[in-house]
């Protein structure tokens, strides 16, 4: 028989964290998906946050918000992706400290694409300069480029 493994609720919390985030990206990415596969995703989202709040750090609390945010603004649901906007940014202006320095950027970025989506262009195009200059000061190459190419992914609905 093989033996019982016994989790801790933090481990537990951190496996379901990241297993729900890996399914939202699944979701995120393919080209066309189902009504069910919309609500899944939804649903994978805010599980993951949920455990990120549980255990996580400050820096998995804002991503997770991002994360839920990008989910509605791909769903067309610009106020519900402006809440979970903003609310990542005020994760991250209270813990600027503990982020790394492509969270601003991502932060703006999330804003932009729910003013977007909400077709408040004015908004959107203050929103995308701030991402703009953000990612400029994203030090490693490699980071710059993961954050330029989610940047530029996506629609935009007709602002950018």
């Amino acid at each position: 028989m093989a033996e019982e493994k016994t989790y801790t609720v933090e481990q537990a919390h951190y496996f379901f964290a990241l297993e729900f985030h890996t399914k939202t990206w699944e979701l995120l990415e393919k080209a066309e998906r189902s009504k069910a596969e919309d609500t899944h995703m939804l649903d994978f989202a805010h599980a993951s946050l949920a455990h990120w709040r549980s255990i996580g750090t400050a820096t998995r609390h804002k991503r997770g918000e991002w994360l839920v945010s990008r989910v509605y603004a791909v769903l067309g649901n610009g106020a519900e992706a402006l809440k979970h906007a903003i609310l990542s940014y005020e994760v991250f202006e209270r813990n600027k400290n503990e982020m790394d320095d492509f969270d601003g950027a991502f932060v703006y970025e999330a804003i932009a694409r729910a003013y977007a989506v909400s077709g408040q262009k004015t908004e959107a195009l203050k929103f995308i300069g701030l991402a703009k200059k953000s990612a400029e000061s994203i030090r490693e190459k490699d980071d710059r480029d993961v954050f330029l190419a989610e940047f530029n992914s996506g629609e935009w609905y007709g602002v950018k």
